[in-house]
């Protein structure tokens, strides 16, 4: 019979936590005059049940095997997005459950989607609260795609195990020690950010709160024109540095500290996030020039290049009018992603590159029959593992993002509010494309049904797919 006692011990912790950080918003509320007792009864509600878990499981054997491990990660993003709806919920700007459990999923996934169409006139307290929930959930996934999934093996991260000596036994203690490096590295890009901000024009608390959601790549703005609103070209050049940090592996960050000064020059992944920002903005450049109905905004086209193709979810100018061809482009950035191991969501660089190099080696197989043609990732051989998890991830991704546009069409959106609905949930983008849900419009006129549909794809396409469709194969259970 298995033991869950460490799994439900954790997510007590998890939920102490996360009461805690409903706190934060209460001090918001005194300096804005903006007093009431929605976020202390959430704190209250939220450490109890915390406290709860944490108690009953005590005398628990501080190891997690495979299965724990995905239930574990499953239960832990669940259980927060559940308990971070409680703030809206129980505050006075009157959020259904479906709309305020949309708002959490979207902010402790760092999508960036979200419901409130009067952002300028939300409590403090409020607008906080979705920068904290972001900036968790940035960290949260940080920490477990570097120590969890590489374990769990799911979609080729086990090639980012720190060590090829790592074990399921080995996860929490692993977990800690890199934790508060991580925890450390994060805190000070986002201080740094929210310096930078604070500089170039931002009061106090939109550079706090914008510090956060764009070290998280998340997306969330106090305004309904996200960052376009200060229409600053200093702003959005800070965000836009700060938004690549976060969308960097952090592990590289560790390596730096340790000694390893050239691993942010030579690292392959840095170099083909870079390579594809700009090959993508000459690109676009390139095709607007000679679009005599769309003016070039140089500007305006590395910044949203950049918070699409991060996730980040930005935006400082209405791109869905830049014609079809942009529209297309933005559609493959959004499942390109950044980096493994950092805040960034979609396919992620480093299978795109294995797929290419597959795709390269089987051509010469075909054209060289007797040849032989080892398939290396960073000058490292890599074996068929790694090769299947990886093609099965981007199989499995598509076909989910396409079950998700048929489910989306079911609930009666329009053919390019379902396509783009369905890429920005699972890729965790953030503003989808189109006269409903487009840069600087939001989600709160599209059907329940349909909010809870992208939820699914939210926390599917966060947690690398497979983290929870496991979950539902009998056989797992049984191994």
């Amino acid at each position: 019979m298995p033991n869950y006692k460490t799994v439900f011990f954790t997510l007590g912790i998890l939920q102490i936590i996360l009461g805690i950080f409903m706190f934060i918003p209460i001090v918001a509320q005194f300096i804005y005059d903006q007093v009431d007792a929605s976020f202390f009864g959430s704190s209250l509600v939220t450490i109890v049940f915390g406290t709860l878990f944490f108690l009953s499981n005590l005398d628990h054997d501080k190891k997690l095997n495979l299965q724990q491990a995905f239930l574990l990660t499953a239960l832990s993003w669940l259980s927060i997005a559940i308990f971070g709806s409680l703030p809206f919920i129980f505050s006075n700007i009157n959020f259904t459950f479906t709309n305020a459990f949309f708002e959490s999923m979207s902010g402790i996934t760092t999508t960036g989607s979200t419901i409130i169409s009067n952002l300028e006139e939300m409590p403090k307290s409020i607008l906080l609260w979705r920068a904290l929930l972001q900036w968790l959930g940035g960290i949260g996934i940080i920490i477990m795609a570097i120590t969890l999934m590489p374990i769990m093996n799911v979609g080729g991260m086990q090639l980012f195990k720190i060590s090829n000596n790592d074990s399921s036994e080995k996860i929490l203690p692993k977990s800690k020690e890199i934790a508060i490096r991580l925890i450390f590295i994060y805190t000070g890009l986002t201080l740094f950010c929210a310096i930078s901000y604070n500089i170039f024009g931002m009061d106090i608390f939109d550079s706090i709160t914008h510090s956060m959601t764009t070290i998280a790549t998340g997306g969330f703005s106090n305004y309904n024109q996200s960052i376009g609103f200060f229409n600053s070209a200093s702003i959005e050049i800070s965000a836009m540095i700060f938004i690549i940090l976060g969308s960097l592996p952090f592990i590289a960050y560790i390596k730096f500290i340790g000694g390893n000064k050239k691993i942010l020059i030579n690292d392959i992944q840095i170099r083909s996030f870079l390579k594809i920002i700009l090959i993508t903005i000459i690109i676009l450049s390139i095709y607007i020039s000679f679009n005599e109905s769309i003016s070039l905004n140089l500007r305006a086209i590395l910044f949203n290049v950049i918070s699409i193709l991060t996730g980040t979810g930005y935006v400082n100018a209405q791109y869905d009018n830049w014609g079809s061809f942009a529209l297309v482009l933005f559609l493959i950035l959004m499942f390109i992603g950044g980096c493994a191991g950092s805040t960034t969501c979609g396919i992620k660089i480093f299978r795109v590159q294995i797929l290419h190099t597959f795709i390269i080696n089987s051509l010469k197989k075909i054209i060289y029959p007797k040849g032989v043609f080892i398939l290396k990732y960073d000058r490292n051989p890599i074996d068929n593992k790694f090769v299947s998890s990886i093609i099965s991830f981007i199989y499995m991704y598509l076909i989910i993002f396409f079950l998700l546009a048929v489910l989306l069409s079911l609930t009666g959106l329009d053919f390019l509010t379902s396509i783009s609905g369905a890429a920005t949930s699972i890729s965790n983008v953030g503003p989808g494309l189109g006269s409903i849900i487009g840069p600087n419009s939001n989600f709160s006129s599209l059907p329940d049904i349909s909010k809870w549909i992208l939820s699914v794809g939210m926390i599917l396409g966060r947690l690398e797919l497979f983290a929870i469709l496991v979950l539902f194969l009998p056989s797992f259970w049984r191994n």
